[in-house]
């Protein structure tokens, strides 16, 4: 698995979303993302029934197992993903809760829906960052952004720890690359 970086620049993430929009299963697969702690396996993961009742109406939050902790999650949806979700399920849900949400054009024996793989979520992620010139971008640059952002927004760092599962605060710092930009930072600084 190969490092990847935050995308750190809101201009950057706003031109992700625009380039995006032409595929909406890969624009909500980027919108969801970056707006949740997620790893990639719980996005593919993701089945109608997750992110709405019997009704069609969307839940206020994903309630979900995750994958890698085992562990029960619930995380509320903003306003720009309910409205990213309501156009993405108007325009291609087909009647069946259990569909995933972000599908291949695979069917498994029966015909039913298969999600995208790992590899084809990094792929979109990964081509998309490219034509915009921004490297060392892949499908786990979603939650390092996400995580990225809350941080530089005044998040408390215990409570981005606890989002993203981590051990302790240093982790998380680590992990989104704070610790290394304050360094450069104070480097630049300093010039001597």
């Amino acid at each position: 698995m190969e490092f990847v970086e935050p995308i750190r620049d809101r201009n950057k993430i706003a031109a992700m979303k625009k380039l995006l929009a032409g595929s909406p299963r890969d624009h909500l697969l980027f919108v969801i993302g970056i707006n949740t702690a997620y790893r990639v396996s719980d996005l593919l993961s993701m089945r109608y029934s997750d992110v709405m009742d019997s009704n069609g109406n969307l839940f206020p939050y994903f309630k979900l197992k995750e994958t890698k902790t085992k562990k029960n999650s619930k995380v509320t949806m903003t306003k720009g993903v309910q409205k990213s979700l309501t156009d993405y399920i108007k325009d291609n849900y087909r009647g069946n809760p259990d569909d995933y949400l972000f599908q291949s054009r695979k069917r498994d024996k029966d015909g039913n829906s298969q999600p995208i793989n790992r590899k084809s979520a990094w792929r979109i992620i990964q081509e998309a960052a490219k034509q915009l010139g921004l490297n060392d971008i892949g499908s786990h640059s979603l939650r390092k952004t996400f995580a990225y952002h809350q941080y530089k927004s005044g998040t408390d760092i215990v409570l981005i720890q606890d989002m993203l599962n981590h051990s302790n605060p240093s982790v998380t710092l680590r992990y989104i690359g704070i610790t290394q930009d304050e360094k450069d930072r104070a480097i630049k600084a300093l010039d001597l």
